[in-house]
């Protein structure tokens, strides 16, 4: 069996971390689209399994949160006459906490917009945080329990209430969104800074993946048939964001930043945590050996 360089496989990852499709990637490639699915699937499993590993005891002071929207193989409203739609269609949501200062994406979570999901990735942030952190969010309500449950009274969290009215006249359509008029700050558990409750730098993040992965660009094809691949998109972007990207304003990635990296990494380091990955699968499964019929053969 054909197996990618890599070299090949650091210019297709790479290719996905700044906003190709799959499609265009073969196109530009020459490999099979089945190919570069499983390698994005390869990359997205060790990723996770990185950040989960070693994004941990960060020294953090303030934490934006935010969720993301998109869909998985058919928008909501089409979902029930869709052909042959899994149990897992629809909306998809991907909620992520940044540092404020290092701008590093200390946890991210892929599913609903529920409560239980808002307490999962809570508890996740919760579990990676050095010490006591002032939290802003939205007024989203499902964050109101989850942090009280992740968190208890060890936190500085308000939320920031935006405010909205009618689109403008000029800028009505069908896709124009309602004009926002302006915003309250709630202080809902601690001291948090009045001048720190804000949610621009998470706001600006969702630009950056929209931007960076095809699967949340709008008005498009490009859209996850697989809730599982959605995930591993999210987690190789997360990977090369934190980890590969220089930063504009920081000049150096958030991970170094943040203390967590030492050095900036580069693509070819996401491809060597595959091929780590595929080695401890064959050291698992042992070294093939011939049977007796095919050494007589």
């Amino acid at each position: 069996m054909n197996k990618l360089t890599a070299e090949d496989r650091a210019r297709i990852l790479h290719l996905l971390c700044e906003g190709q499709s799959i499609r265009a990637i073969t196109r530009l490639t020459g490999a099979s689209k089945n190919t570069v699915t499983k390698l994005l699937i390869d990359a997205g499993k060790a990723c996770h399994a990185y950040h989960d590993a070693n994004v941990r005891n960060v020294k953090a002071k303030r934490i934006q949160v935010d969720e993301i929207w998109s869909f998985t193989y058919a928008k909501q409203k089409n979902v029930a006459t869709a052909k042959a739609a899994p149990a897992d269609a629809g909306d998809t949501w991907t909620w992520t906490a940044i540092e404020a200062d290092t701008k590093l994406i200390v946890s991210y979570f892929v599913g609903g917009r529920d409560g239980e999901c808002a307490m999962w990735f809570m508890d996740d942030l919760a579990s990676r945080l050095a010490s006591r952190v002032q939290l802003t969010s939205d007024g989203h309500k499902a964050y109101l329990e989850a942090v009280e449950g992740a968190f208890g009274c060890d936190v500085d969290y308000a939320m920031l209430v935006k405010i909205y009215g009618s689109a403008p006249e000029s800028a009505k359509g069908r896709y124009s969104p309602a004009e926002c008029t302006g915003a309250r700050k709630e202080k809902i558990e601690g001291k948090p800074d009045p001048a720190h409750v804000s949610t621009s730098y998470v706001e600006r993040n969702n630009l950056t993946m929209r931007m960076h992965m095809r699967r949340f660009t709008r008005l498009t094809n490009a859209f996850s048939k697989k809730v599982e691949n959605h995930a591993y998109a999210v987690a190789l972007h997360m990977m090369y964001y934190n980890f590969v990207r220089t930063h504009s304003k920081l000049r150096m990635s958030p991970a170094m930043a943040a203390g967590v990296s030492d050095r900036l990494w580069e693509v070819a380091d996401i491809v060597a945590l595959v091929e780590a990955e595929e080695a401890k699968v064959v050291t698992k499964r042992g070294p093939y050996k011939k049977s007796a019929d095919e050494i007589s053969n």
